[in-house]
């Protein structure tokens, strides 16, 4: 309606506009006359577009967020941002599409919380078609008041994966038992309280089952499957929804303006470098910015780029589950390269230790299962990169140790100078320029011959003939 009455408003004036441009042209209209009708005109225009801002404003709106990827901190900020800005907006309702492998308990509970506890329905639409709601997912969708799947889609798989403190796989007994019964019983409350398949819900998690959105609809998994958004605003409109305070609202979305409301560019950039492997390619890029700048003092882009590579792994590990131990080798990876530049002597012993660190690091760097690992073959490039840089700067070491010194008194071993004073066995060199007592080690040798310098004592050469 509202585009119906804003393109009315601007073809009517743009209409009239051409039929008074062409009277005109024709002579049958003053140019007064003209200027008069021109300001009535946009004066029309002003109108029609102020009356379309007046019905927009009016209008019930739903609020769109776009949640893609991976659960974690900064996806939990941006589904709070969006709750609270379709809140203050007085939006009808809140739609989260959604599509994850699943995420960070903890992220996901601040979902979950942000959901249960909104002022306004919520609604997780899975989808678009080929997205899953997995693990983390499966929480998400089933605190919302009206849980929608988009055909071809996929629910299910909520088992927590539980990591020792040092990374391993394995836990106790009792352990697993305790984070599979408080996952369990905490799926089972954010269904049951919307009515839906507590059981169905406690096999995700305990059995990690899963569901096609047909089988989730037939199980109660779900409430409604739609093909897109404007079917399920069709389908979920007049629904009585209780919120958590008691508050029983019935939805109107008949006619409504849809808001999406995306990312911020900040909020991108953070959830890019929230990647496992942009992590660890972070804190590679660190190790060499640093090193090479520690080596070679002064030359300060290095320097720069290896502290705002650093950084900006330091916020990304705090939105990631961090083994520890990883995390003390990647730090003795560095210090073994900043050893190794403060140390050549060691001729790579250092560097070589550095880079078994970083690769074991890498691989355990992060717990969580295989939604966190990173590539073995980014950890390999990144460690070979690093092992080329510094077998190179290593290299360029060693052949200084062997370059002959071209300064001091040892520059003169090895140099040719000319008998200037018959050496029998001693006599007057000529070198660079200078006189010089010598000695000859193999008797009598005339001036005017060429002679090597063997050796030094004190201000005496001894020579040997060319």
């Amino acid at each position: 309606m509202i585009q119906f009455y804003t393109t009315f408003g601007y073809s009517l004036n743009a209409d009239i506009a051409m039929s008074l441009l062409r009277l005109y042209n024709r002579g049958k209209i003053r140019a007064g006359m003209l200027r008069f009708l021109r300001v009535f005109l946009l004066t029309g225009l002003l109108i029609a577009s102020l009356f379309a801002v007046v019905v927009r404003a009016d209008s019930p709106t739903v609020v769109v967020l776009d949640v893609k990827g991976v659960i974690n901190p900064v996806m939990a900020d941006y589904v709070s941002r969006g709750i609270q800005e379709a809140e203050r907006s007085n939006a009808v309702a809140c739609v989260i599409q959604l599509d994850t492998p699943g995420g960070l308990d903890t992220a996901m509970r601040d979902i979950v919380q942000d959901i249960v506890n909104a002022s306004i329905p919520v609604v997780v639409y899975v989808s678009p078609p080929g997205a899953r709601a997995a693990s983390a997912g499966v929480f998400i969708t089933e605190s919302a008041h009206i849980a929608v799947m988009s055909p071809n889609t996929a629910i299910g798989a909520a088992s927590p994966v539980s990591l020792s403190s040092s990374g391993e796989q394995d836990v106790s007994d009792t352990m697993k038992e305790k984070v599979f019964n408080d996952a369990a019983a905490y799926i089972r409350s954010l269904a049951g309280a919307h009515g839906r398949n507590a059981d169905w819900a406690e096999q995700a998690v305990r059995e990690a089952v899963s569901a096609t959105e047909t089988e989730a609809l037939k199980l109660n998994v779900v409430d409604v499957v739609a093909p897109d958004l404007n079917s399920l605003l069709a389908q979920i409109n007049g629904r009585e929804i209780t919120l958590t305070n008691g508050a029983k609202v019935t939805l109107n979305t008949g006619s409504v303006v849809v808001d999406y409301l995306k990312m911020t560019w900040t909020e991108e950039f953070l959830l890019a470098i929230s990647d496992p492997n942009i992590v660890f390619t972070l804190m590679g890029l660190a190790s060499l910015g640093l090193f090479v700048e520690i080596s070679n003092p002064g030359l300060i882009f290095p320097g720069v780029v290896g502290s705002i590579s650093l950084i900006f792994s330091f916020f990304a590990l705090g939105n990631l589950p961090v083994n520890i131990a990883g995390i003390l080798l990647m730090v003795l990876a560095f210090a073994l390269f900043v050893v190794e530049a403060l140390t050549p002597a060691s001729f790579g012993a250092l560097t070589a230790g550095g880079i078994a660190s970083m690769i074991v690091g890498g691989l355990i760097l992060f717990k969580g299962g295989p939604l966190f690992r990173i590539d073995v073959w980014l950890i390999v490039i990144v460690a070979v990169c690093i092992g080329a840089l510094f077998a190179f700067i290593i290299s360029r070491v060693v052949r200084t140790h062997h370059l002959k010194s071209i300064t001091g008194i040892e520059e003169l071993v090895g140099g040719t100078a000319t008998v200037k004073i018959t050496l029998n066995p001693e006599g007057t060199v000529f070198f660079k320029g200078e006189l010089w007592a010598a000695a000859s080690e193999e008797g009598r040798i005339e001036a005017g011959e060429a002679v090597v310098i063997r050796r030094i004592e004190g201000l005496k050469l001894f020579v040997t003939k060319k």
